[in-house]
């Protein structure tokens, strides 16, 4: 059974930085995808960053355009958490920040992504 825990979120300033970490557990398929999504009150879930891996290789990592500058997606092994550090935050930041795991499609699409975390809320004050 895949399980996903994020923590990492809190309450910070405009303009600071700050990481979310995703522990995973669970996954035994030799391919597969995982992703960070965003959802405020009101908006749909949105991508916001992700990555695949083969074979324990990554071959994709993929950011949303409107963030790429300001984001980094990582994990330091394929054991390791899931990581996102985000840079210069801004208020429209604030969400809860939710992370995922697929089947390695590449996709930016919700419903690309089959496991799904509790959340972490970032908020973000001017």
């Amino acid at each position: 059974q895949v399980q996903l825990v994020e923590s990492g979120g809190r309450l910070v300033q405009a303009g600071d930085s700050l990481r979310l970490s995703c522990v995973v557990s669970g996954i035994t398929d030799n391919k597969y995808s995982m992703a960070w999504f965003r959802q405020s009150p009101g908006k749909e879930r949105e991508f916001v960053a992700g990555m695949a891996w083969y074979g324990g290789v990554p071959y994709w990592r993929d950011y949303a355009d409107a963030m790429k500058s300001r984001l980094t997606i990582s994990r330091d092994d394929v054991m390791g958490p899931l990581y996102l550090q985000m840079d210069y935050l801004k208020p429209e930041d604030t969400a809860v920040y939710y992370c995922a795991t697929g089947s390695g499609s590449d996709s930016h699409a919700v419903s690309a992504y089959t496991h799904w975390g509790q959340g972490t809320q970032v908020t973000v004050s001017s």
